[in-house]
């Protein structure tokens, strides 16, 4: 047999053997598809829809997730009290209701106050710093708390530093502030009770209706851009900045660990860039929008003004005392508040040698009119 009729038999026969095999066994199934299952989830928001920043970033992150994954992984999004009520968020993932949910750590500090260092204490990190220290243990430190709970949670979003707002009086001096009823989240209300503030805790979507009837006489949200669609400028005109109990507080994203442990690999990465986009996105979309907001707020009658140095001090002064109790109650929150001090301290000596002076020039800029 010559060579090029050695090489045609066999080829043939290759073929041949190829064809048989085809008919008893099927193609096997291409890797991606084992890789790529169809998955649907439910995500229940703190928020309501009108909060388009913050409850977009929901929807951005879902929508991130779906698009990467071809629609295999598909994240349905429901707004606050749709599922559940928007302060029961997290227990719903933890207890397998839903798969997820978009939230506030501090929502939950009624478990334990570990979870406010989640997403802001008062005179805490601002935005960048807070990012900062999730990227470099932080958040590593808050899930290693939120493990035995059955959660495990990712940054997603972040609205940089809040209005302190609105009053239905003039706050002047310390003493302006007691007896108030206010409502604020977080370890804030905290501070501000030993200052005779009462503070209530309200889910975003009752806050206007308890500021009109009366059942609070001050409240803090979010900052202009929010504080404008729902309205409190009708019910409240006195605007008062900054809110420090919130100088970047952080949303999150929170998981059942045990589903989220259970999805592929990729599935998982792919969580982790979307919440790390909605987490961009969210303070950049909320830097473009409030200063226009507030000029609008302005025209509508809001008087714009600051807490005064002795407000601030005495506050500073009782969050301290504030944090030396809680320190002593719970180790979970000493732990990660130490870690966060520490790593304030270095963030702020940085902060001040370039950041701080660059923008203080900046905004002299500004004010006489060069920019």
């Amino acid at each position: 047999m010559d060579r090029r009729h050695f090489i045609k038999r066999a080829t043939t026969a290759g073929i041949g053997a190829a064809a048989s095999t085809a008919l008893v066994a099927p193609l096997a199934t291409p890797a991606i598809a084992q890789v790529s299952p169809k998955i649907t989830w439910r995500m229940t928001s703190s928020f309501p829809k009108s909060l388009d920043i913050i409850f977009g970033a929901g929807n951005e992150l879902a929508q991130i997730v779906r698009d990467a994954t071809d629609g295999n992984f598909n994240i349905q999004t429901y707004a606050a009290g749709e599922l559940v009520p928007g302060l029961q968020a997290a227990d719903a993932v933890a207890n397998g209701t839903v798969e997820m949910a978009h939230t506030c750590s501090y929502y939950y500090i009624g478990q334990d106050p570990a979870f406010a260092l989640g997403t802001a204490i008062p005179f805490g990190l601002n935005a960048r710093m807070t990012n900062a220290w999730f990227e470099n243990g932080g958040n590593d430190m808050m899930n290693e708390f939120l493990a035995p709970r059955g959660l495990y949670a990712l940054p997603a979003g972040n609205s940089g530093t809040q209005m302190g707002g609105w009053f239905r009086k003039e706050i002047v001096t310390i003493d302006d502030l007691k007896g108030l009823k206010m409502r604020i989240a977080g370890l804030a209300g905290q501070v501000l009770s030993k200052v005779g503030v009462t503070p209530q805790q309200i889910a975003g979507g009752d806050v206007y209706a308890a500021l009109e009837k009366g059942t609070i006489d001050a409240t803090e949200f979010v900052g202009p851009y929010d504080d404008q669609k729902l309205g409190f400028v009708k019910v409240a005109k006195y605007y008062y900045y900054p809110a420090w109990w919130e100088g970047g507080p952080a949303m999150h994203a929170f998981f059942n660990l045990e589903k989220f442990n259970a999805l592929p690999k990729s599935y998982q990465a792919i969580l982790k860039a979307a919440c790390a986009a909605a987490n961009t996105s969210m303070l950049a979309n909320y830097d473009a929008q409030n200063a226009t907001a507030l000029r609008r707020l302005v025209a509508e009658g809001a008087v714009l003004k600051p807490f005064s140095r002795d407000i601030m001090e005495t506050c500073f002064k009782a969050a301290q005392e504030v944090y030396a109790d809680l320190s002593e109650k719970s180790p979970s929150f000493k732990k990660i508040y130490d870690h966060q001090q520490a790593f304030k301290k270095d963030a702020y000596l940085w902060s001040q040698v370039a950041e701080y002076s660059y923008d203080t020039f900046m905004m002299m800029q500004q004010r006489n009119g060069a920019l």
